[in-house]
């Protein structure tokens, strides 16, 4: 694509996440905008969506979360990868960024600036006011995709509660809530839990309830 034409597109692009106006993107022309901007986006359904920065309270969580992650992943040949990692579904399309993510075994990406990961284990999303129904729904429904998914976890925002789906033997999406600080989180994908109290440790909810910029 020409410096030209790329340039109208990120325009057309602006504007188009600005007015919600119906305009719809092919792959290469969101890889494309994507590789030449400063800022992260989200590719759904033809849409180019753009990611808004996020509370100190859920930046805290997620930190929390990549040390718990992180601890339980060492030593399985498994890596632990934070939100700049992106992650391309070929089974519906998307290219999305979770908060927090563990691969292991070999890993497969899809070509890009940067690379796509494309066989993640466990997926952890930390839930704000303007994403839980995206992250409880529609993008949930597309990362049931990934055969190579094993766990998924919501970390609540706005009170202690962690949602840890599990894929079950046949397929199937087994959900477990937990809300005690000592119930643990056993993840299926690293054969090992974490606490709670782990991943709410030093965070005051309050300042995620802040509205994002």
């Amino acid at each position: 694509m020409h410096l030209e034409a790329l340039s109208a597109r990120r325009m057309l692009a602006c504007e188009h996440m600005a007015s919600r106006a119906p305009t719809v993107f092919t792959e290469i022309e969101y890889l494309a905008l994507e590789a030449a901007s400063d800022q992260k986006h989200e590719f759904v359904d033809g849409a180019i969506v753009a990611m808004a920065g996020a509370s100190p309270a859920h930046n805290a969580l997620a930190a929390n979360v990549t040390v718990a992650l992180g601890l339980l992943a060492r030593g399985k040949g498994c890596v632990t990868l934070t939100s700049d990692q992106r992650i391309h579904v070929p089974a519906t399309g998307l290219y999305t960024y979770a908060d927090v993510l563990v691969a292991c075994g070999e890993r497969r990406y899809k070509g890009g600036a940067p690379p796509s990961l494309l066989n993640p284990t466990v997926i952890v999303e930390v839930t704000s006011s303007s994403t839980e129904d995206y992250d409880r729904g529609k993008k949930f429904l597309s990362y049931q995709s990934i055969a190579e998914l094993c766990d998924y976890v919501l970390v609540s925002h706005h009170e202690r509660r962690i949602d840890h789906y599990r894929r079950g033997d046949r397929g199937e999406w087994i959900v477990t809530t937990h809300t005690a600080d000592d119930a643990r989180v056993s993840l299926s994908g690293l054969d090992g839990s974490f606490a709670v109290s782990e991943i709410y440790d030093g965070v005051d909810l309050a300042e995620g309830a802040e509205r994002q910029a």
